[in-house]
């Protein structure tokens, strides 16, 4: 039976009372002592009276209250704590592959075959050095069914000196090079008109071997607190064993100058040529032939960079002085580029025209081809505009890419043809089908240009390229000399810390040349050169931080191909040798 808590108060309450009542006896004789009962008081909540939460005050006269602003007063105060020290995880660290100012390499193969170069850099302060190389490259030939000597030599000597300070960084290089080369490329049927005799007779009295020398002095100057950024300079005499010369004097500065806000880049040239060579190609000359050709130019431009916008706007303005035809003429180039980000650093798109008017130079052409004759006529050429649109970015983190395509609109671009000839005894000995004269052609070319680059790893690059060009000439003229497609690839690898590889192969479409015997009843007309295939490999092992030994393959497929009319290169090529690094 349950009793709740309410009847169990009431009956607690009349057990005390009934207790009460019975502990009070009455006696009616208690005496007359008087007894003091002292209590101290405990009051209690209902003893108080209820005070209002807002009383009524009545505050007139008293002063207005005062405010009160409180502050906080820090006090340092020692800590007794001591975090424990962290512990970092162990890493692998790679040893840290120590840099040589300086090495020597020797390498040996086949075709008796020597490739040797020496650098050396030497700093003679705090802030000056001086620096030289010294390279050989050279060849005995043995190119299989020729009928003349096919050697050559390339030597070359720089030295240098130069400053790094804190406003300006400086330095000059004075250089000299000597190549010896041969005109081996007689055509194929040649002598055939002739007697075998005759025929040999021709063909010993050929004396192929000609010569270029190179002297030159130049300097760069980067300036980092001045209106000039840098100032590029360079003089050059170049000359050949046929009496010919030639002299060019180039100089860029470039400045920096605020307009509104902007940084305005300024590019000033100044390139000067002028040359002669002792004959034409006929002989029929009684003076020498003389070329004196002056380009002035000036190339303003400034970039704004908005957002995911980059956006450069730009001129060029150039004058051309002919001194010895009397030849003047004004040239004005677009200089525009733009690129925007589509996806950050995945996809940009760029855009832009631009154009330049270049200066030519018998130097520069034998550094292309060195089978060229002494007879040659100089022009500057002009690329009026060159449109392109493209995308470029990444796939990965680790690979990127780059497609290009463009329309260029080009005159007087150089291009290299090979020469008539004859078979008259009395011929100069590059003038038997053997030599390259230059042509200047109007030329309009959509191109497409194509690029991956991929790096796998720290130990595995791998690239990829392809160019593809469509030509427009004026007809019967083509494009000389100038390949539809070319391509190209190359892989480098790490196979271990000693030994490492690499392998290049490129592809090169077909070209067009045309070459007449002027003594034969028939005209030949454009001849089309077979594309090729190349592919190149070597291999490395590093014996020590100091000595490296390598192997390399050129030509692997042994093809004797033509990249130029009538001039079959070397088959396979084996070179072995080793590079030695050092300091003084």
């Amino acid at each position: 039976m349950k009793i709740n808590f309410q009847n169990k108060t009431i009956i607690i309450v009349l057990l005390f009372v009934f207790q009460l009542s019975f502990a009070q006896k009455k006696n009616e004789n208690i005496g007359t002592e008087t007894v003091n009962v002292v209590k101290p008081y405990s009051p209690t909540i209902s003893d108080a009276d209820k005070v209002k939460e807002t009383p009524s005050l009545d505050d007139s006269g008293n002063q207005a209250k005062e405010t009160i602003k409180y502050s906080i007063l820090s006090v340092p105060v020692a800590s007794t704590f001591t975090p424990s020290k962290g512990k970092a995880a162990n890493v692998e660290k790679s040893k840290q592959e120590r840099l040589f100012n300086n090495y020597a390499t020797v390498g040996l193969g086949n075709y008796s075959t020597l490739n040797a170069e020496l650098f050396v850099n030497q700093d003679l302060g705090n802030n000056d050095f001086v620096s030289g190389m010294l390279r050989h490259h050279s060849s005995q030939g043995g190119i299989k069914d020729l009928l003349l000597n096919d050697e050559f030599y390339d030597t070359a000597l720089n030295v240098g000196y130069g400053q790094n300070n804190r406003d300006m960084s400086w330095n000059v290089e004075l250089g000299y090079q000597n190549q010896i080369y041969n005109w081996y490329g007689l055509p194929k049927d040649f002598g055939s008109s002739l007697i075998p005799q005759d025929r040999l007779d021709l063909i010993n009295k050929i004396n192929p071997g000609h010569t270029y020398n190179t002297i030159s002095l130049g300097g760069n100057f980067e300036f980092n607190e001045s209106v000039f950024s840098k100032i590029a300079t360079k003089f050059t005499h170049f000359s050949d064993s046929f009496s010919s010369s030639e002299n060019r004097f180039y100089l860029k500065p470039t400045f920096k100058v605020d307009v509104m806000d902007h940084a305005v880049n300024t590019n000033v040239i100044i390139d000067h040529v002028s040359g002669s060579f002792e004959n034409n190609y006929f002989k029929t000359n009684t003076d020498p032939v003389k070329y004196s050709l002056t380009n002035f130019g000036i190339e303003p431009s400034f970039v704004v960079n908005e957002n995911d916008w980059t956006l450069e706007l730009g001129a060029g303005l150039y004058y051309a002085l002919d001194s010895e035809n009397s030849g003047n003429k004004f040239y004005i180039y677009p200089k525009i580029n733009a690129s925007y980000k589509l996806v950050g650093d995945l996809m940009i798109f760029y855009t832009g025209v631009k154009g330049t008017l270049t200066q030519n130079s018998y130097a520069d052409f034998v550094n292309e081809n060195p089978f060229l004759s002494p007879t040659l006529n100089m022009t500057p050429s002009s690329t009026q505009y060159n449109v392109f649109a493209g995308l470029k970015g990444k796939l990965a983190n680790n690979v990127s890419y780059n497609l290009t395509g463009s329309y260029l609109n080009e005159k007087n671009k150089a291009l290299f043809k090979s020469n008539d000839y004859t078979e008259e005894f009395s011929n100069e000995n590059y003038a038997y089908g053997n030599s390259f004269g230059v042509v200047y052609e109007d030329i309009r070319t959509f191109r497409f240009y194509a690029e991956l680059k991929a790096d796998f790893s720290e130990n595995v690059i791998f690239g990829i390229n392809g160019t593809f060009n469509s030509y427009k000439t004026d007809e019967p003229v083509e494009a000389w000399n100038l390949p539809t497609i070319k391509l190209g690839s190359n892989l480098d690898v790490n196979i271990t810390k000693q030994w490492y590889a690499g392998l290049n192969v490129f592809y090169v479409g077909e070209r067009k040349d045309m070459q007449n015997d002027l003594l034969s009843s028939t005209i030949n007309g454009p001849v089309t050169l077979k594309s090729y295939f190349d592919a190149n490999a070597h291999l490395g092992y590093k014996f020590s931080e100091r000595l490296t030994f390598f192997l390399k393959l050129n030509n692997i497929g042994n093809q004797a191909y033509e990249k130029w009319l009538n001039y079959p290169v070397q088959g396979f090529q084996v070179l072995g040798g080793a590079n030695y690094k050092f300091d003084f």
